[in-house]
C-alpha cells in the first residue's frame, strides 16, 4: 500500500507533479485555494497510485512525500 502526502500549504500549484505522474492521477485543486492563494495539487485515486515518486522528485518545493507500508 502506498500513501502519497501533499502539503497543501506549501504547494504553489506549478503543475510539474501533474505532468510527471505516469498514471495521470494528480490535478490542481478545483475546489479551493491554500492560504497563499494557490491551487494546490491533489491526488484523485489513491488506490491507483503505484508509488513511483515521479511527482515527489519533480516538486521544486519538496511538498510531496511517498510512504510505503
Amino acid at each position: 500500500m502506498v500513501k502519497l502526502k501533499i502539503e497543501r500549504e506549501r504547494c504553489k500549484g506549478c503543475g510539474l507533479c501533474v505532468r510527471a505522474c505516469p498514471k495521470q492521477l494528480l490535478s490542481l485543486s478545483k475546489t479551493g485555494l491554500n492560504s497563499k492563494g494557490y491551487q494546490p495539487a491533489e491526488l484523485g485515486d489513491e488506490a491507483a497510485c503505484i508509488g513511483c515518486a515521479a511527482c515527489a522528485r519533480t516538486c521544486p518545493d519538496v511538498c510531496i512525500s511517498i510512504e510505503k507500508e
